[in-house]
């Protein structure tokens, strides 16, 4: 019986390649043959993606760590990666496989030891960093009593799917970006439509609780349809 190297036991199912591979952008048929097929590419950047490892550490049974970056950064620039996701919220949905009641929470991230030493000119390097989204002023990177932080605000709704993340320095507060993560939901209709933006109930700790915050989001936001803010 065959086995599956344990570093790839992550890669895509059949059923998943099968979602996926519809709403990859489609060549110009003026390319050479690739020597890689896009399933394998995109497992070895997931495999990268998941694992958090330097590019070069990328296993040799996936293609080279410099196809894997000239794809991943390609499709960064072009918003590829945010275009695939739009649309696999949409099929979820029409699915009914995400769940309206989304939880707001985040999370504290040491920053790299050479992050401090980093080139302030970044747009001047071989490959400027970034995508179609421009990066924070400070690059999310602040101090707090950890010394240099970061902090990603997130809302996931029930099933643990990603709907929306705001990413900040280490020092700040949650309250404040209450309402900046969760007016970044935006979930496509499948059949067309005004995309969906108001979750059912929003689950969120006392941080988040303030009476200016229901408010908010009954009011400055326009989402008198959310039924509770409720807190732990």
């Amino acid at each position: 019986m065959p086995s599956v190297a344990a570093a790839r036991r992550h890669d895509l199912t059949d059923v998943q390649w099968a979602v996926l591979e519809p709403l990859l952008p489609v060549g110009t048929g003026h390319a050479r043959p690739r020597r890689w097929t896009m399933r394998v590419i995109i497992d070895g950047i997931r495999w990268r993606v998941r694992t958090g490892s330097p590019w070069r550490d990328v296993p040799a049974y996936y293609p080279p760590w410099q196809t894997l970056y000239r794809w991943f950064r390609r499709w960064q620039r072009d918003g590829v990666w945010a275009q695939i996701l739009t649309s696999l919220q949409a099929l979820a949905d029409a699915a009914g496989l995400i769940g309206w009641t989304v939880s707001v929470d985040s999370t504290i991230s040491r920053v790299h030891q050479h992050a401090a030493g980093a080139r302030r000119d970044g747009q001047a390097q071989k490959e400027p960093p970034g995508g179609v989204q421009a990066e924070p002023a400070d690059h999310g990177l602040g101090r707090s009593r950890g010394g240099w932080t970061t902090k990603t605000h997130l809302a996931c709704e029930q099933g643990r799917k990603l709907m929306a993340m705001v990413v900040t320095a280490g020092q700040r507060g949650d309250s404040p970006q209450f309402i900046p993560v969760l007016a970044k939901i935006r979930v496509m209709r499948a059949g067309g439509g005004r995309p969906r933006t108001r979750p059912d109930r929003v689950l969120a700790d006392k941080t988040s609780h303030a009476i200016w915050c229901q408010a908010a989001v009954g009011s400055c936001c326009g989402w008198g349809g959310v039924k509770a803010v409720v807190s732990w």
